[in-house]
């Protein structure tokens, strides 16, 4: 039997399409690798400009250019996080799949005969 749910499904309750989130995700990681051009930029301005503490601005824009890369990769690659309902329905969905498993199995409503069993019974009497 089918279970209704309590309260309608609601359109504005739906997940994001993919072509979104895809969307996003390119832009987020053209904006880190925005950045990176930015560090690189920065740290040529740096050095023609002879700025005080010049290592440790060149070392910063040095991270963030070995840095942003790998960040923005990671970043790109991820779904967004899962809504609360989201995780209620796999909370949900794990429960009842350790429900099942834990219960005991029904008896069945027919007998199985074992073949080997039925030989070695029809041996002895014979």
């Amino acid at each position: 039997m089918k279970r209704h749910p309590e309260r309608p499904v609601l359109i504005t309750d739906a997940a994001t399409s993919q072509e979104a989130q895809l969307r996003s995700r390119q832009i987020r990681y053209v904006t880190m690798m925005s950045v990176r051009a930015g560090c690189l930029i920065l740290g040529a301005i740096l050095i023609s400009a002879r700025v005080p503490l010049l290592p440790l601005w060149l070392a910063l824009c040095a991270l963030g250019m070995v840095l942003l890369p790998w960040m923005a990769v990671l970043i790109a690659n991820d779904r967004p996080p899962k809504t609360k309902a989201e995780r209620a329905a796999d909370a949900a969905a794990r429960e009842d799949t350790r429900r099942a498993l834990t219960q005991p199995a029904p008896e069945p409503d027919h007998i199985t005969i074992d073949a080997e069993v039925v030989e070695e019974t029809r041996g002895r009497t014979d």
